[in-house]
C-alpha cells in the first residue's frame, strides 16, 4: 500500500476499526523510524485490519492467499489486493511461493514494512502455534528489523467457522524492534540450502515467537 492510500486509510478506516475493535494498544512508540516486518501472531480474519491499524500512515504490504476459490468473492479480492499492493499467493503452488517471497524482498528494499503471520495459518484453539521459517529468511536477505507484536482479543470475537462480533476487545501489545544483526552479518553469502543456514533460521524463528507469546499472553 502506497504513503497516499495509507495515509487516507489513517484518516478514515483507522478511526473506525479503533473505536469498535480496540481496547489498548501497547508499544507503539516501539515502531522504529524506519519500515519493518511486523510479525503478529493470527488469532483471526480481523487481523489483516488490526496490524493496517498499527501500519498506517507507513507504506507497507504483505502477503494474501488465493488459493480458495469463491466466484462471488475472487474479483472483488483481487481487486483490492490490487489497490492495496497485496502480494498474492497460492499455498498450493512452489513456483507461487517463490514469487510471492521475491516480490515480498522487492517491497522490502523499497522502504515498505511487510505484514507476516509467521504461524502462516489463524490459530484454531486461540493460541499461539509453531512459527515457520519465512520471517527469518525475510531478514536475512534484507536486513529489515523484526517488530513482534501479540494479539489478544481477536479470537473470540472472530473464531473459524463463526460469525464476527463487534465490541471493544482487542489489546495490541507491541514489542521492541529484534536486530539479529551478528545472524545477519555471518550469513552473508552462505548457501540457503546449507545445514547451517537452516539452524540460524530456526534460531531466528524461535525467538520471535517468544516475544510474540510474551506479548500476546502479557497482562
Amino acid at each position: 500500500m502506497n504513503k497516499t492510500l495509507s495515509l487516507i486509510l489513517r484518516m478514515t478506516l483507522a478511526p473506525l476499526i479503533g473505536f469498535l475493535f480496540i481496547k489498548e494498544v501497547k508499544g507503539k512508540d516501539n515502531f522504529p523510524d524506519r519500515n519493518v516486518i511486523l510479525a503478529s501472531n493470527h488469532q483471526s480474519y480481523l487481523d489483516i485490519l488490526l496490524c493496517g491499524y498499527i501500519c498506517v500512515p507507513r507504506k507497507y504490504t504483505h502477503i494474501g492467499q488465493v488459493d480458495r476459490e469463491n466466484k462471488g468473492w475472487s474479483g472483488l479480492r483481487d481487486f483490492i489486493y490490487s489497490l492495496g499492493e497485496v502480494i498474492p499467493v497460492n499455498r498450493k503452488d512452489e513456483n507461487s511461493k517463490k514469487l510471492a517471497f521475491e516480490k515480498a524482498i522487492e517491497f522490502l528494499n523499497k522502504g515498505y514494512s511487510l505484514v507476516i503471520y509467521p504461524e502462516g495459518t489463524r490459530t484454531r484453539t486461540g493460541e499461539v502455534g509453531k512459527g515457520k521459517w519465512g520471517v527469518a529468511k525475510f531478514f536475512l536477505e534484507t536486513g529489515v528489523p523484526i517488530l513482534p507484536m501479540g494479539i489478544k482479543g481477536a479470537f473470540e470475537l472472530f473464531p473459524p467457522g463463526e460469525k464476527p462480533k463487534i465490541k471493544k476487545n482487542i489489546r495490541l501489545n507491541i514489542g521492541k524492534p529484534l536486530f539479529f544483526k551478528e545472524e545477519f552479518e555471518v550469513t552473508r553469502g552462505m548457501d540457503r540450502d546449507s545445514r547451517e543456514y537452516g539452524d540460524i533460521c530456526i534460531k531466528i524463528t524461535e525467538k520471535v515467537m517468544e516475544e510474540i507469546k510474551k506479548l500476546t499472553y502479557e497482562n
